[in-house]
């Protein structure tokens, strides 16, 4: 007896948990920004062409089947945590204006800098 497969680009169980879904899309978004993780973290573009790639490529892997998902809070943040990988990626590290040295961009100003719907609103849109 089979356990597990895809089907359609969704995997399924025999319990059909949402959580496993989840992940999976999670692992192949992960997959795919590896892919272009350069292109993210390259001066040569600007942040809107970034921010275009991740909602284009990234996201839509993600967020392939997310219709038929009903999220926990555990979900949300595994899924906040991710897209906020990526749009660290995008954004880059900020030069703190007291002590001069560089530091990671936190979760407000990342929410402020990227002016889109995060990705659990979307997915509850």
């Amino acid at each position: 007896m089979v356990e597990e497969f895809k089907y359609l680009g969704k995997a399924l169980t025999s319990q059909s948990s949402i959580q496993e879904e989840i992940k999976s899309r999670l692992k192949s978004g992960k997959a795919c920004y590896d892919s272009v993780q350069n292109l993210l973290s390259s001066s040569l573009l600007f942040k809107h062409i970034k921010i275009k790639i991740y909602r284009s490529i990234i996201l839509s892997v993600v967020l392939c089947g997310c219709e038929t998902w009903s999220l926990i809070l555990r979900e949300e943040r595994k899924l906040r945590v991710f897209e906020n990988m990526v749009l660290r990626r995008i954004f880059g590290p900020r030069r703190d204006e007291v002590t001069g040295e560089w530091r990671r961009l936190h979760n407000e100003e990342l929410n402020d800098l990227y002016s889109s719907p995060n990705i659990v609103r979307v997915i509850k849109s």
